[in-house]
């Protein structure tokens, strides 16, 4: 299945320039393998098997198209070929620790588990669906059809998929986000992405977000409260409390540790690159020492964006960001080569980022009601690394054999070619002015909305995704989503029914969401016949 997803974001980023989401794909194809009545093959009716080989094959689909072909393509596409393996290297170094950050933070106050993870949503319903059947099933199957259905028909159902889950104040920054980006051109004449204001807007909101995280790295609590705690005795008959879904596995000092181990690895990652990239011997040591640590904040800052946009919205936007920093390195005046290793180092972190959040997501879905909980999620999540580190070795692979062939017959991702124009064109003097202009709002908007909303991250990030329709689609879910809500609780006035009414509420919706966004994954992965 590694070999399967990695081929099928090679064959679709080089050729459409996307990269779908194949996990729910490796869900199916693992139930069906369970279904086949052979000893060996019925283990594969497990969920948690299921849950493994999806979390390979989306890993390798990712690693491959975004973070390994993508980065590699920049210098190929800048005329030099001798830096392909370079880059290579440089990015599967980046891959590498893209992927242990996140391992290391996940369900931390800032990725929490609890919160969205649309795709990873999607895969677990669907693995319980076939695990369960029943109205479960059907509702999910239903939705699904609708899904591939409406993406037959040119419309993002994923987007509406995405409505009915997670935050909703994101979602609406989100949608509001994208129909501006729909209509703004024509009611204003103006073309967003052209002026970079989607990109200004991203640097305020990326700058206040990371501050946001750093805030969330501190420890709440005095030492001293602390250790009193610590120290004072359990009232006499209590038991001892037990962990749970609702307890975050990973604290503020967890968080902390995992990304400044990140930062000191990416550092690392880009002494690599400027050594065998050869930029090293013609720098000097201050320019030198700027460029790595210019390359290992980016490469940070880079996958805490896009996991944060993936987190709520179910998008990344991995391109845009990557080239907001290609601008910075202009306004430095940064030479041709640097910058385009730069921006290639850059591009390895943020989708495998996204997509092992999105698994672990669906894992944590499925584990919920083990006994006793916490080791077994641990345990589990182990095993779901494990199973992304061979779809990114397969990956990896691949990648190696595959790029000269297909570059060579012209078949180069899109999004490379463009950031090498934008590298070859240079930067109106203009631009630097408006993107420090439009991150002042794009600042105050996710300051207001705090760490939990992320409401500048998603505004800009519907800026930046401009999908036609998926505006209407998001706030159409969101508004279906509470006159449901509404409706359930419509005579209740206890307090606890009326919560236990929204969550059942929740529920409901959580799965037409899931399978909308199935059926919107199983079109994208259908695109491959286009290729063929």
């Amino acid at each position: 299945m590694s070999v399967l997803g990695a081929l099928i974001g090679v064959v679709l980023i080089t050729s459409l320039g996307v990269s779908p989401n194949t996990s729910v794909i490796g869900a199916l194809v693992a139930m069906l393998v369970g279904r086949i009545p052979l000893g060996i093959l019925v283990r594969m009716r497990s969920p948690h098997r299921q849950n493994l080989v999806q979390s390979a094959i989306s890993g390798a689909t990712f690693a491959a198209a975004n973070s390994l072909l993508t980065p590699i393509a920049v210098p190929f596409a800048l005329g030099r070929t001798d830096l392909v393996w370079p880059m290579l290297g440089g990015a599967a170094i980046g891959l590498a620790v893209d992927s242990w950050v996140l391992y290391r933070v996940f369900d931390s106050k800032l990725l929490a588990a609890s919160n969205a993870w649309p795709a990873g949503i999607a895969s677990a319903e669907t693995i319980k669906a076939g695990d369960t059947g029943g109205r479960k099933a059907a509702v999910l199957g239903v939705s699904a059809v609708a899904g591939l259905l409406g993406a037959l028909a040119k419309l993002p159902t994923a987007a509406a998929g995405v409505g009915f889950l997670g935050n909703v104040w994101a979602l609406a920054m989100f949608g509001i986000g994208l129909l501006i980006a729909q209509y703004a051109p024509g009611i204003f004449d103006i073309n967003l992405s052209q002026e970079f204001i989607p990109h200004g807007l991203m640097v305020g909101a990326g700058l206040v977000a990371l501050v946001q995280a750093v805030l969330l790295m501190r420890n709440r609590r005095s030492r001293k409260d602390r250790t009193a705690e610590a120290a004072a005795p359990a009232p006499v008959g209590a038991s001892a409390p037990q962990a749970g879904p609702q307890v975050r596995t990973k604290d503020a000092a967890q968080l902390r540790r995992g990304l400044i181990q990140g930062m000191v690895l990416f550092i690392g990652g880009a002494v690599f690159v400027a050594i065998t990239g050869g930029i090293a011997s013609g720098m000097s040591l201050p320019a030198l020492i700027g460029w790595v640590l210019l390359a290992a904040t980016a490469a940070l800052v880079h996958q805490l964006i896009v996991g944060l946009a993936a987190m709520h919205s179910g998008w990344f936007p991995a391109f845009a960001v990557t080239l907001i920093v290609l601008i910075v390195g202009l306004v430095l005046h940064i030479d041709t080569v640097p910058l385009a290793l730069l921006v290639g180092y850059t591009a390895s972190t943020g989708p495998a980022f996204a997509d092992i959040g999105y698994d672990f997501k669906a894992g944590w879905l499925l584990r919920k009601d083990a006994t006793p909980w916490l080791p077994y999620e641990m345990d589990g999540r182990r095993q779901q690394y494990l199973a992304q580190l061979v779809g990114f070795a397969v990956a990896l692979v691949v990648v190696a054999i595959a790029w000269k062939g297909f570059f060579e017959e012209g078949r180069v991702p899109p999004v490379s070619e463009v950031y090498v124009a934008t590298i070859l064109a240079g930067l109106d003097p203009g631009v630097m002015g408006t993107l420090l202009l439009w991150a002042i709002p794009g600042a105050l908007i996710q300051a207001i909305g705090g760490s939990s909303r992320q409401m500048g991250v998603l505004l800009a990030t519907g800026l930046l995704v401009a999908t036609p329709a998926a505006g209407w689609l998001v706030l159409g879910a969101l508004v279906v989503r509470t006159g449901y809500t509404v409706w359930r609780r419509r005579g209740i006035t206890d307090p606890a029914a009326r919560r236990a009414s929204d969550e059942q509420s929740e529920a409901d919706l959580s799965l037409v969401g899931a399978g909308l966004i199935a059926g919107s994954s199983v079109h994208d992965v259908s695109q491959l016949t286009k290729t063929l």
